[in-house]
């Protein structure tokens, strides 16, 4: 049901982008070949953590971890890193542009399924349980926050605490930071006027709809357009330079308005079914780290659709964020095709085994 659900949101995003292309300036209109490469390096990557022993992807979580933190820090760096938009994030590699914040969501989720697991019968003291996993999100989200990825930085903050907290951290410890968390955040959201301009036109869309909200305003009017069945496919206006960034995070008003309500639906189901399935599918984890790996990668896919939906619906304040497997950009889809690898990695293990394994005590 996972890979159905994967491939049917693929082969959407794939469509789209080939319906919205025809409508781009000649040097954006081969985005659909540098997708179906990115698809195939996806596609590759899967496989490979799909297949591969997934006690030796454990060995090496750590080296995984500093190499993602090394590329957070390269792109830091002037000449390396490739700035768009007054946003630094991007390392460019030839054909697709390799974005570390991405990079880090996996390594996130390697390196506390690690630490949690071989720290398990630790996990609710202050130390063990707190202190070190939370330096390893901290830093994490420190560094995807100076670039800056607000958006990024809160995403892997949130997971990072749910998967404190189903390993058994203390809600003592726990909430504090949250609190803590979210004030930093605000914080550092009123001292960035770019980031300041959006929460204020978000609370007035209708007001702002010629500037700060305009983005929103013309993804609520695709949505409009669409109806329950849409426009026809390649029918669409926003994406005649209407509609920003309609290849990427808003490309979900796209399908909204060129394939209607029904279909929009229908990929908010797929999202809700690999969640569903994963979740249930969770009883049968053996051991901590198995239960962090898919609890990890679950978050990220389904938590990233969740706030894109919501940004692009107005019910979330603006924020660039791509829809898993639909929107254009190689490195998420590489990135979250990895995710599904693993969760397939950690099931194939649960079902091959005869008998049932031990649970860790």
């Amino acid at each position: 049901m996972i890979v159905f659900a994967v491939i049917s949101l693929t082969i959407v995003g794939l469509v789209t982008l080939a319906s919205a292309s025809q409508s781009f300036s000649a040097e954006r209109q081969n985005i659909f070949l540098k997708q179906t490469i990115a698809l195939t390096l996806a596609t590759i990557a899967g496989i490979v953590l799909m297949f591969v022993d997934i006690e030796k992807i454990k060995k090496y979580a750590y080296v995984v971890a500093a190499g993602a933190l090394l590329a957070l820090v390269l792109v830091l760096i002037p000449g390396i890193g490739k700035s768009v938009n007054g946003a630094q994030r991007w390392i460019g590699l030839g054909v697709i542009n390799v974005q570390p914040s991405d990079l880090a969501k996996i390594a996130l989720v390697l390196v506390l399924a690690r630490y949690l697991s071989d720290n398990q019968r630790r996990i609710d003291s202050f130390l063990h349980g707190y202190i070190l996993p939370g330096i390893w999100i901290g830093v994490f989200c420190i560094l995807v926050l100076v670039e800056p990825d607000f958006g990024t930085a809160f995403l892997c903050g949130c997971v990072g605490l749910g998967l404190l907290f189903l390993s058994g951290a203390r809600l003592i410890y726990l909430l504090p930071s949250l609190f803590g968390a979210v004030f930093l955040f605000s914080v550092a959201v009123f001292f960035d006027p770019i980031r300041l301009k959006r929460i204020t036109a978000f609370l007035d869309v209708e007001g702002n709809k010629s500037d700060g909200a305009y983005q929103l305003w013309q993804g609520i009017l695709a949505f409009g357009a669409g109806g329950l069945y849409g426009e026809g496919l390649g029918q669409g206006r926003q994406q005649m330079a209407f509609l920003p960034e309609a290849h990427n995070d808003f490309i979900f008003p796209v399908i909204g308005e060129e394939l209607g309500f029904f279909f929009t639906a229908g990929i908010a189901i797929l999202f809700l079914m690999i969640f569903i399935v994963g979740y249930i599918s969770l009883k049968n984890a053996p051991t901590l780290y198995h239960f962090i790996l898919v609890a990890g990668a679950l978050f990220f896919i389904v938590f990233q659709a969740l706030i894109n939906m919501g940004v692009v619906t107005g019910l979330l304040p603006t924020k660039g964020m791509s829809l898993p497997f639909i929107s254009y950009g190689g490195s998420n889809l590489i990135v979250m095709y990895s995710f599904v690898g693993l969760i397939l990695n950690v099931f194939r293990n649960w079902a091959k085994s005869p008998l049932p394994m031990a649970r860790e005590l």
